[in-house]
């Protein structure tokens, strides 16, 4: 009779343990710089897969971090991990790592590596969320990476130089990739794809970087909805590359002798939409971008609103402001397949008799003085000049040089709401 008293207290002392501490549970290792576990790279030996990994308050300088097993390790306090300006801080070789709260710093210059503040390698379901990167070569690496997330990070490198400087994040034979609300200042190019697809871009802000604020090649149906590329060397530049869309994107202050705001270079089928382009030296370059659809977009005050190369056909530009622009549309063919209408022109002086909305005049946006500049650069001076008015109001009644068939045939009278 007793044994069986005991046995049932056992049984009930083993069912409150399953209860309170169930198989499922995820072991907690603590790292501090003067506790037991000092060390990252000794958390991660002792841990088991999907452990989680906390990193206390204070500055870690170990040997180049090997994340092997898939783990979350997260910084209390902004714990700085400090690559002392001479390696690779962390490489990411497992699945489903997550790094949160960590400040990564002093990543190493290479000319024979692309050593980063953290490199993930051939991974599935990683996760970087709300970290810090300081002088960083190159901040967040992906290569070969499927189905990741990299959110609301702040990536700042004050490197002068383009060969000394690496990209914020960057991203390599990548699929399914989200990338979203981070800030990347004072890299070469702020976010770089090549051979990435079917991954979403937003909210991002990207600005004071050395050479782009995004550059990709390669990297079919991806979306970049909402961000904002500003004061770069230039904007963003989208090459050899198929069906991409631009939604609700920001182009602005991207000034210099070559900068723009966009460049499409051997493209096809994209889609701008809803986006505005503001004080950049050039708002859109097309070059080889045919079947561009670009709809609702915003042209305000560049000097040149958007240059159409020769190579560029059957484009249709519909909707679009065109607003204090020195230069609306500047083409280096007299004939073209890319369509204009309904566009509003703040230079359009026609009427609208039938009271529709639409000028009853065709409106050509390309300029004699603009074909004189593409040819002349240094004419730029006589800009404000009378003769210059002369020489375009001339035109405008004659049409002789100017693409006959760039008009549109349906101008909206005002701007849409």
């Amino acid at each position: 009779m007793k044994s069986a008293s005991l046995f049932r207290r056992l049984a009930l002392c083993v069912s409150v343990v399953v209860t309170a501490a169930p198989a499922d549970a995820q072991p907690t290792i603590t790292v501090s710089a003067t506790g037991v576990v000092n060390s990252i790279s000794a958390a991660l030996k002792s841990a088991v897969p999907h452990s989680r990994i906390v990193v206390r308050s204070g500055v870690y300088r170990e040997p180049t971090i090997i994340v092997d097993k898939p783990v979350e390790i997260v910084g209390e306090g902004w714990p700085i991990l400090d690559g002392e300006s001479a390696r690779q801080i962390m490489t990411v070789t497992a699945d489903s790592v997550t790094l949160r709260g960590l400040h990564f710093a002093r990543v190493g210059t290479s000319f024979t590596e692309d050593w980063a503040a953290v490199r993930f390698q051939g991974v599935r379901g990683c996760n970087v969320t709300g970290n810090r990167f300081d002088d960083a070569f190159f901040g967040i690496y992906l290569a070969k990476v499927n189905d990741c997330t990299i959110r609301d990070n702040v990536l700042v490198s004050g490197r002068k130089r383009e060969m000394i400087s690496g990209n914020g994040i960057h991203l390599w034979a990548s699929n399914g990739i989200s990338i979203v609300n981070n800030r990347i200042t004072g890299h070469r190019d702020g976010i770089y794809f090549e051979f990435v697809h079917n991954s979403t871009i937003t909210g991002n802000v990207s600005e004071g970087n050395l050479r782009y604020g995004l550059h990709f090649m390669y990297s079919d149906d991806c979306r970049y909805l909402n961000n904002t590329f500003r004061q770069n060397g230039s904007g963003v530049a989208v090459m050899f590359t198929h069906r991409v869309e631009m939604t609700g994107n920001r182009f602005e202050g991207n000034w210099g002798g070559a900068a723009y705001g966009l460049l499409l270079k051997e493209i096809s089928d994209s889609k701008l939409e809803r986006n505005i382009f503001y004080r950049n030296t050039t708002g859109l370059v097309a070059d080889g971008a045919n079947r561009i659809k670009a709809i609702g977009n915003q042209f305000i005050d560049n000097g040149w609103a958007v240059k159409l190369e020769a190579s560029t056909q059957d484009g249709r530009f519909s909707g679009n402001d065109f607003i204090g622009n020195t230069f609306d549309v500047s083409a280096n063919n007299s004939e073209t397949t890319t369509t204009f209408a309904n566009n509003y022109w703040d230079n359009y002086r026609g009427y609208d008799l039938n009271h529709d909305g639409l000028g009853d005049v065709p409106y050509r946006p390309v300029k004699l003085f603009s074909v004189v500049v593409a040819q002349n650069a240094p004419a730029i001076i006589l800009l404000r000049s009378t003769f210059v008015r002369l020489l375009d109001s001339a035109e405008s009644i004659v049409p002789a040089l100017t693409p006959e068939a760039l008009a549109d045939n349906s101008p909206l009278m005002r701007r849409a709401p």
